[in-house]
């Protein structure tokens, strides 16, 4: 046994361990359970805040800032308040703006977008925001329904170009108690400061997933919108679709350059929420290798046991030439064995949910409500389903667990062989 062992050399050490870890096998189970709910763990969260942060960017991207938004100065400082008297390059068609920035490198589409607050007269709701895209054009571009990847529209159609048409959201519809055909008498203030009293017939209702909009928002053409606040053809906001946002920052720096100091254009990487999930992640990180070390004590524990238990063993195989190294990787090995299956049982479970979750959402607002409304989180979350997850949760549970056991490991190397065959 011995000249085979020395033969095979490391190869040999290795099919020791394998055939060690399996002497108890209740014991290798247990271990194995541990890493593997660890690392199941790390998966599903993993997934989670994956999903999430996909969910946010969509959201931020899809509603609010494009891959980059550009606002005059003198909006952005009154953002809160939606002022309209501010329009971006004041004096400038956003035609015009928009045909120079389409000719930037990496530019896919860029739209106006107007919002504006509005008193409702003859509603149970009382106030809303009137919000103001190139319908077609933005439909055809963009999934409002993040869930269904679709535009949202769920009854009616659309307000056509130019008319006193809108769209209001499901949740608005039932709360309002307003249907198709019915009017919305409101009150806006236009850019010259005058009350405007407008009527526009409701010809869709449509449903977003996403709170906020489908309980707040009236959509109407941007063109009647402009006509109604004395805007001409300027606008409050130009957003701008990149064909990689990877090149957001490049098309900002060029946009900026393009329309001047006197308009501030922004990055969806600079949202508030964005950064808030990129500085977290490296601390659900943290959280993972806790959680796999406190799971690797069951390890550790049972690589001591094996060692106490087998001290004859031990004392044998220094009798018959196994160096005090060779009898730590044995051991090592022994841990090595069970970090790895346990990590890859973890991984298979965590895949197959995550991969069910990737297709059937958590639907996040039917739990919380519109307690968050604020919160830019669209209703269904769907978990992130990536390689790169597996891989990380597999690796981080046989690295941990796998180095956690290193030192009991190491205690094997100091038996003494005349003193282990004693006991």
């Amino acid at each position: 046994m011995m000249n085979n062992y020395k033969q095979g050399g490391t190869a040999a050490l290795i099919k020791i361990a394998y055939r060690n870890i399996w002497r108890n096998k209740r014991r290798t189970f247990f271990c194995i359970a541990a890493v593997g709910i660890a690392v199941l763990f790390i998966v599903l969260y993993s997934s989670m805040i994956d999903g999430m942060s996909r969910n946010i960017n969509d959201v931020v991207q899809v509603y609010d800032l494009g891959h980059v938004k550009v606002v005059s100065s003198q909006y952005d400082a009154e953002n809160e308040y939606m002022p309209v008297q501010y329009p971006v390059a004041d004096g400038r068609s956003w035609k015009e703006m928009s045909a120079e920035i389409k000719n930037i490198h990496g530019v896919r589409a860029v739209f106006p977008r107007i919002l504006s607050l509005a008193a409702l007269q003859e509603s149970t709701t009382k106030h809303a925001i009137l919000w103001g895209i190139d319908i077609e054009n933005e439909m055809a571009a963009n999934n409002f329904n993040l869930t269904n990847r679709s535009d949202g529209l769920i009854e009616g159609h659309w307000p056509v170009s130019g008319t006193n048409e809108c769209a209001v959201g499901r949740v608005f519809a039932r709360k309002s108690g307003l249907s198709i055909g019915d009017r919305i008498p409101l009150k806006t203030v236009s850019a010259q400061f005058s009350d405007k009293i407008w009527n526009p017939v409701i010809t869709g209702i449509f449903n977003f997933d996403y709170i906020k909009y489908d309980e707040q928002f009236i959509i109407v053409d941007i063109e009647r919108l402009q006509r109604l606040l004395a805007l001409n053809e300027g606008t409050q906001s130009l957003v701008i679709f990149a064909n990689d946002e990877k090149e957001s920052g490049a098309i900002a720096d060029a946009v900026q350059n393009l329309l001047g100091k006197d308009n501030v254009v922004t990055t969806w990487r600079d949202n508030f929420w964005v950064a808030v999930m990129e500085l977290v992640t490296p601390i659900y990180t943290v959280i993972f290798l806790v959680f796999l070390i406190v799971a690797s004590f069951l390890i550790i524990n049972t690589v001591v046991m094996i060692i106490h238990e087998r001290i004859k063993e031990i004392g044998m195989m220094g009798c018959l030439g196994m160096t005090r190294a060779e009898i730590v990787k044995v051991f090592f090995f022994e841990s090595l064995f069970l970090a790895a299956f346990g990590a890859f049982a973890g991984v298979i479970i965590g895949g197959v949910i995550a991969g069910i979750g990737s297709v059937y959402p958590i639907r996040m607002g039917d739990m919380y409500g519109d307690t968050f409304s604020e919160f830019p989180l669209g209703n269904a979350i769907f978990l992130g389903f990536s390689p790169f997850i597996f891989i990380r949760a597999w690796l981080m549970g046989v690295v941990v667990a796998s180095l956690f056991t290193l030192i009991p490991s190491l205690k094997s190397a100091y038996v003494e062989p005349v003193e282990a065959l004693r006991r």
